[in-house]
């Protein structure tokens, strides 16, 4: 499917009919119209020179170059309450009785609550102030003294001036704290890079961009990307958001793009990365071996300006990227591949006889194109619209490969997005606003295998993080790991109204809205062809030298590991199954909340929101009902499952906040809050349990054995925090929160096997349950100071800790966790740190104004080392199921995520100079260099499996040694479990550019020229 202009008009003239529906119905809804968190309120208050409040004083703001203005009075406490701004820089009129008229300047950030203080003399007294609330650059945002929300906002001026390595706002989104870089889970969305909040994997997040829903309802996390051009700026909240954000347990990302205005504005860039400017990769690209090939182009460029001065404007924002990545095999790799062309050509290879040339490296070519415009409409003084159109079309060649395994375990990967977004804010009256949101948007994804032969072989040196495409060395890939099944096809189509109402009245600020979301189509597929599985125990090296290893194994050969041949592979055979899962849902939330000033020092913010999903459960039109594998423990006597999972009706989640600022200062705030926070949007566990209805369909009886809990609950977190900011009169700030999130009803998957939890007679089964919990707490110090207008830094320092239940996996909220034993789900072991769990956190972000117009500018970041889990593929645990235990050394069972990887450190650098060409027109070369001082950081990308270390141990089901020789007859004693620890392959190269992985040393030269 190729998307083209003509396909989104279509699409979205199929959305019409819903869409009509939804809108007569908002006749009828009493409050009933971009969404609130997307834009900005602003709190002016009028007082004399001698502090007093004034009442009655006339305030006008109007927005610079766009047309825009509101005028209201200050009531009985001189305060005045403007809500749903769109932000930007605002001038303030104010006029009173027996005063002089001033004016001033403010900037109103998205999502913010800023506090202005207006102070008017005499009436013979003449005076113009202008101030900006909000300056350019991370330490210059405002203090909201009424706001219990713990956030932080990125302007375009940070994105512009900060060095960013895979230009996204993903990355400069880590400055916040109680955010970390996480490697994303989903290789259908390149170069979607996720956002951990408080120790999650990133997949808990809601995003909204211009009031728009951009999640992911398979997998989580992000959906759509956008270029940094086209971003106003963005808001990262961390925690107690208000009730106007759904989908979330963890963090909120809130984006607002770029618009015209009255004056022509514009910009065109590019950005170059090449092989000479790279360091070498040590970890997959060793000496003495060529250097992998790279390079990597950028061209940027935005326009902007008045179609109707002061009536109708349009921005656009185009970016394209032009990558020639490679992955380049290390010695190991070289080795045991041809090792395994001997195997092939001797004939040990079932139905093989060669596997081809071996090349020292393979190309990775990756494009994309980034495409957004938006025209902004003044109707009138009451009411303003917008519609916004963006695109993104991506392709990659070899997706899914990295080291260990052969160009033949690759794909060919073509993924499309586009949404369309229609906004209209409309004054019903001075204190009575109402946004009306529209939305339709769409993503398809397709996946070709380059090699469908019917069979793959799998050794212990292609082993999961060494290679994140799969288990196979060479052959088909299925695209299953130990991680997660990744799918060959999606899509998805979403249709979303919104409507939020804001409504001043006296000491209050109410918000009301509604917002429903109509998704036909959220669907993909496994593959789901004939296959063969040959799994085995030693690598192609160690059967070269051991033919006879591979000669007396019994024919057929078994489908388990036979401890009398237990060197010999073995092999499991698939059969043609209906790989395709589909779901179509629909999602309502309503919610109220109040902004309460009880006095100039005292706000409380309090709201109440209700979240259900419909259809949650059905798949391709059958609820579970249809899933053969529920009746089948029922015959064997199972009372393992009772029935079948329902839609949760009880989301209803009370949120309240406090912000106090003594007496009613403007720069202190105490803030605490605590609240409930609902998301069902991780489904891709539970693809399984819906295959099965298909397979049920089609009576073939082959497909996956796997049912979900009827006891289901949305899982939810709990938050809590409790801040202090204060900003010194010589521009220092600080800013010291606390954050507590215990996550309840988070999703875990049970692996039944005869005889174990089931009877014997009963088949194995997949279940999926809710019944995970977790545990994060932070402790996050920010200090913000402005040197002159020459320097400015933000430095944060964050102490976490994050714990959860798991297996060989644990991540907070994630899908992926396992139980080790079926029999004892929450026993000893199971229990540990979060596999984002970091100790000490600490980013530096600082801009530089040196002489001679140059500018130099920063962003590092130091963090103590992440966790991973040491597994076994034997059945240390005696539940009958391979692949779910931890490591037994020296008769101890390690525990989770026990082993930490190494420290990540990473300086980034950026030198700039800015070249005037006239009034408007500026030229700025730039310089970037990332990893600055070429660290190697492997992360938390250590060898996670006990059998494919480099050097093997003696006995996977308690290693006591290390094995010197193939035969394994000269050994040496483990004594340390840090003897244990080997960094794998560049994870990092999987999605991208790395995040958890950092990259090595990488030089980008650019050009921008901006009017």
């Amino acid at each position: 499917m190729r998307l083209t202009w003509w396909t989104l008009i279509s699409m979205t003239r199929a959305a019409y009919k819903p869409f009509l529906a939804i809108f007569l119905l908002t006749l009828a809804w009493p409050f009933a119209g971009l969404g609130q968190s997307a834009r900005g309120t602003l709190l002016v208050a009028v007082e004399d020179s001698a502090g007093g409040r004034i009442a009655s004083a006339g305030v006008t703001i109007t927005l610079e170059k766009a047309g825009f203005s509101r005028s209201a009075n200050t009531d009985d406490r001189g305060e005045v309450r403007f809500e749903s701004l769109p932000p930007g820089t605002y001038s303030i009129a104010v006029s009173a009785n027996g005063f002089k008229e001033k004016t001033s300047q403010v900037t109103v950030s998205v999502s913010s609550q800023a506090t202005f203080a207006v102070i008017l003399g005499p009436e013979t007294l003449k005076q113009t102030v202008q101030v900006r609330d909000r300056g350019p650059s991370l330490a210059s945002q405002p203090l909201e003294t009424t706001s219990s929300t713990i956030n932080t906002v990125i302007t375009a001026e940070d994105l512009d001036e900060i060095p960013v390595s895979a230009r996204s706002f993903a990355n400069i989104s880590l400055l916040a704290p109680f955010t970390a870089p996480v490697e994303p889970s989903d290789p259908t969305k390149a170069r979607i890079t996720a956002v951990s909040f408080g120790g999650s994997s990133g997949l808990n997040v809601d995003l909204s961009v211009d009031g728009g829903d951009n999640n992911d309802d398979y997998i989580g996390g992000f959906l759509q990307n956008y270029s940094p051009e086209a971003m106003q700026e963005f808001a990262v909240r961390t925690s107690q958001f208000g009730a106007d954000t759904s989908h979330t347990n963890g963090g909120s990302v809130v984006i607002l793009t770029r618009r015209g205005t009255d004056e022509w504005h514009g910009s065109g860039a590019y950005y170059y990365r090449g092989n000479a400017l790279n360091a070498r990769n040590a970890l997959d690209n060793p000496e003495p071996n060529p250097k992998q090939p790279f390079s990597r182009q950028n061209l940027v460029g935005t326009v902007g300006g008045p179609i109707k001065p002061g009536k109708l404007w349009f921005f656009t924002s185009y970016e394209y990227i032009h990558e020639n990545a490679s992955i380049a095999y290390n010695a190991n790799s070289l080795s045991e591949f041809n090792d395994l062309q001997q195997l092939a050509t001797g004939g040990f290879l079932p139905n093989v006889s060669s596997i081809g040339a071996i090349p020292s490296s393979v190309p990775q070519p990756y494009r994309e194109t980034l495409f957004s415009s938006r025209v902004d409409w003044r109707q009138s003084e009451r009411s303003q619209w917008f519609v916004r159109g963006s695109l993104d079309r991506n392709r990659r060649q070899n997706d899914l490969l990295q080291q260990g395994a052969l160009p033949s375990t690759g794909a060919t990967t073509d993924s499309n997005y586009y949404s369309v977004l229609l906004s209209e804010q409309l004054q019903f009256a001075p204190t009575t606003l109402g946004v009306l949101t529209l939305q339709a948007s769409g993503f398809h994804h397709t996946k070709v295998r380059n090699s469908t032969i019917g069979e793959a072989f799998d050794f212990p040196f292609t082993v999961n993080f060494l290679t994140t495409s799969g288990l196979e060395t060479f052959g088909d890939n299925q695209f299953a790991t130990a991680i997660t099944a990744f799918p060959v096809a999606r899509d998805q189509q979403k249709y979303q109204f919104r409507y939020d109402v804001s409504h001043s009245r006296g000491n209050h600020a109410m918000r009301f809205g509604v917002n429903f979301i109509h998704e036909p189509v959220l669907r993909g597929a496994l593959a789901g062809n004939a296959e063969t599985l040959f799994s085995y125990p030693q690598d192609p090296s160690f059967y070269v030298a051991n033919s006879a290893a591979l000669v007396n194994c019994p024919n057929p050969l078994p489908s388990s590991p036979d401890p009398n041949f237990p060197d010999c592979p073995t092999e499991n055979a698939s059969g043609a199954s209906d790989g395709a899962f589909s779901q179509s849902v629909r999602r309502l939330g309503l919610y109220a909340e109040d902004a309460w000033r009880v006095t100039p020092s005292l706000t409380v913010n309090a709201g109440l929101r209700y979240d259900t999903t419909f259809g949650l459960f059905v798949a391709s039109g059958h609820d579970q009902t249809a899933n053969p594998a529920l009746g089948a423990p029922r015959a064997a006597g199972s009372t393992l499952v009772s029935g079948i999972p329902h839609d949760y009706r009880k989301a209803v989640a009370p949120r309240v906040g406090l912000a106090y600022a003594p007496n009613g200062s403007a720069t202190t705030v105490f803030r605490v809050g605590a609240g409930f926070y609902y998301n069902d949007l991780a489904q891709n566990g539970w693809v399984d349990a819906f295959r099965a209805v298909n397979n049920f369909n089609l009576r073939n009886g082959s497909g996956p054995s796997a049912l979900i809990d009827p006891n289901y609950h949305t899982p939810y977190a709990l938050t809590a925090s409790a801040g202090f900011e204060h900003a010194f009169a010589n521009n220092w700030r600080m800013n010291i929160t606390y954050e507590h999130q215990q996550g309840v009803h988070q999703y875990r998957r049970y692996e039944y096997t005869p005889g174990f939890g089931i009877p014997v007679n009963a088949p194995a089964v997949s279940l999926f349950r809710t019944d995970n919990r977790s545990i994060y707490n932070g402790l996050a110090v920010q200090v913000q100071h402005k040197f002159s207008e020459r320097f400015e830094v933000t430095a944060n320092y964050v102490l976490s800790h994050a714990t959860t239940w798991g297996a060989t996996v644990g991540e907070l909220f994630d899908y992926v966790n396992g139980v080790s034993n079926v029999l004892n789900p929450f026993g000893p072991g199971d229990h540990g740190p979060s596999g984002e769990d970091i100790r000490h956190r600490f980013v530096l972000v600082g801009v530089l104004q040196l002489p001679w117009k140059f500018e130099v500018s920063t962003l590092s970041q130091f963090e103590s080392a992440r966790p991973f889990t040491m597994s076994t593929p034997a059945d240390v645990n005696g539940d009958g199921v391979v692949g779910n235990d931890r490591a037994v050394v020296n008769g101890v069972q390690t525990s989770l995520d026990q082993f930490r990887g190494t420290p990540f450190y990473q300086v980034d650098l950026r030198v700039s100079r800015n070249i005037a060409l006239g009034e408007r027109v500026t030229l700025r070369p730039f310089a970037e260099f990332f990893n600055l001082f070429n660290r190697q950081n492997p992360g938390n990308n250590f060898v996670p499996d006990i059998s494919a270390l480099p050097t093997p141990v003696n006995d996977i089901s308690n290693a006591t040694a290390f094995c010197l020789n193939a035969s394994c007859t000269q050994t040496r004693p483990i004594t340390s479990l840090n003897e244990l620890r080997v960094p794998a392959g560049a994870l990092g190269d999987f999605f991208g550019p790395g995040t958890t992985v950092g990259i090595p040393f990488a030089a980008q030269l650019g050009i921008r020229l901006s009017f």
